[in-house]
């Protein structure tokens, strides 16, 4: 395999977004360092996994995107591999295939640590990384991409990562996963609403198609204001030390990325708002962390 090849694979499995399945496990495990409760290999097995679903999930988005239509040749971002012909689809379909299919092999020594609960969110989200843009209900095509993206990049990631080291169901662990999951969504908005006119034509009803613009911009903001609240409810509520409040400082992050969202509609620009907003969700979870570690 010569060189380009390989970086045509690296651009296929996008790894700018795999902050996304990273910064849940890594709050996740500072909540149990902090607690006294880290294991190393669990930890490990869970960020590997958790990766992987997500390779999984941008393959499968790139060879069941460009089969429905989706991506075609008035794309306006990212290429995809697929769609430019850089690799056969039924490739990106094979190597979608390989990469859940080791995420499941890291789930079961999991499932022998973490018993039925993680099975079952292993099995879930497996079967989501496809069925969001796969199957007669595709999530992202009928407008449940964010509730997935929320849920399982937010309190289902955290609290996993949490109970497989524990056995134990945090509450804290789920208002973490609030937090960062409100923020990795916000990737998602932004991606949508570039997308929008050519979702549309496609009969990709994501969220953004179904409320509009307008609205999801509001839908932008609201969540950049869950992430900024939830440090200080952790505070209040459940003794997080005070240098977890270094998160807030993600605010300086998102001052670009929402001036772009709320004053433009033009896809080009809005590619702009997505480095700087999935910046902002590294440096939350970076600060989240080290802020839960330190105290």
């Amino acid at each position: 395999m010569n060189g380009s090849v390989v970086l045509t694979w690296i651009e296929a499995i996008r790894p700018k977004t795999l902050i996304a399945s990273i910064a849940p496990v890594m709050i996740g495990v500072s909540l149990t360092i902090s607690d006294g409760f880290f294991d190393l290999y669990p930890s490990l097995a869970t960020l590997i996994a958790a990766v992987l679903i997500q390779i999984g999930t941008n393959l499968a988005n790139d060879y069941y995107d460009f089969v429905r239509g989706a991506d075609n040749e008035g794309r306006i971002g990212p290429r995809r591999v697929s769609q430019a012909g850089l690799i056969s689809p039924i490739k990106v379909k094979q190597a979608m295939i390989l990469s859940l299919g080791t995420a499941f092999l890291f789930g079961i020594y999991l499932v022998a640590v973490g018993g039925w609960v993680i099975a079952l969110i292993g099995l879930v989200s497996i079967l989501c990384a496809v069925g969001y843009t796969a199957g007669p209900f595709a999530l992202a095509y009928n407008g449940l991409g964010d509730v997935f993206v929320f849920a399982f990049f937010g309190p289902i990631a955290v609290a996993g990562t949490y109970w497989v080291q524990t056995n134990v169901l945090s509450h804290d662990a789920i208002l973490a996963g609030i937090g960062i999951g409100a923020l990795t969504t916000m990737i998602l908005v932004v991606n949508n609403m570039r997308d929008v006119n050519t979702d549309k034509l496609a009969g990709k009803n994501t969220l953004v198609v179904r409320m509009g613009l307008r609205a999801s911009r509001l839908e932008y903001v609201a969540l950049l204001i869950i992430g900024l609240v939830i440090p200080y409810i952790g505070v209040a509520e459940f003794d997080w030390p005070s240098t977890s409040l270094f998160s807030s400082l993600v605010f300086l992050f998102a001052v670009s990325p929402t001036r772009i969202i709320l004053c433009t509609s033009d896809p080009k620009i809005l590619m702009l708002a997505l480095p700087s907003t999935a910046r902002l969700v590294g440096f939350y979870a970076f600060s989240l962390s080290l802020g839960l570690l330190v105290g």
